[in-house]
């Protein structure tokens, strides 16, 4: 899954795909009901790739929360954000147990179900073909490179070659000041 292009703006309910770009602003497009305008430079905007939520040791990143979201509800939406709180806070321990509930707040909680259910909607949740392509080539890149490696027997020595020193051109000097006169 990737959220690159998804954004979230400040005052404006549900989130935003990035359409294109004009001279001072963006062109977005509401994923609730498919409107699209401009988001001015003057909005706080945030991309939802840069969002993390408080936890009591490190911070977790949106993307994480979201597929463990998926894994979860395995290709169906999650609890709806109307639900009453501690419904929603019961569902988030069982997600991210050690979230921060001090730092974590009530309108974050219900963003999150939100977000998930209308990214859910809009079907960009799921990989796409690019990204599957790419896990299995990194993926067969591991494997590759744990066939490679060989551990050396004993009693045989190992050949092993410096690395050739760069050749260092020595710039020429600048004379200042005019010719003239001396």
């Amino acid at each position: 899954m990737s959220l690159k292009g998804i954004i979230a703006i400040s005052g404006r309910p549900g989130i935003f795909k990035v359409v294109a770009q004009g001279k001072n602003n963006v062109i977005v497009e509401s994923l609730i009901d498919k409107k699209r305008f401009p988001a001015r430079a003057s909005e706080r905007i945030s991309s939802l790739e840069d969002i993390s939520l408080f936890t009591y040791q490190d911070d977790v990143k949106l993307l994480d929360v979201l597929n463990t979201m998926q894994g979860k509800y395995q290709g169906a939406k999650a609890v709806s954000h109307k639900e009453d709180l501690p419904v929603l806070e019961k569902e988030l321990r069982s997600l991210l147990p050690n979230y921060d509930e001090n730092r974590v707040y009530a309108s974050d909680i219900r963003k999150l179900f939100q977000w998930f259910n209308l990214l859910h909607d809009a079907n960009l949740l799921q990989d796409s073909k690019e990204e599957v392509t790419k896990k299995n080539e990194v993926n067969d890149l591991k494997a590759q490179k744990t066939v490679k490696k060989k551990v050396p027997t004993v009693g045989k020595e190992l050949a092993i070659k410096a690395p050739k020193a760069a050749s260092v051109k020595r710039a020429t000097p600048v004379k200042t000041g005019s010719s003239r006169g001396k």
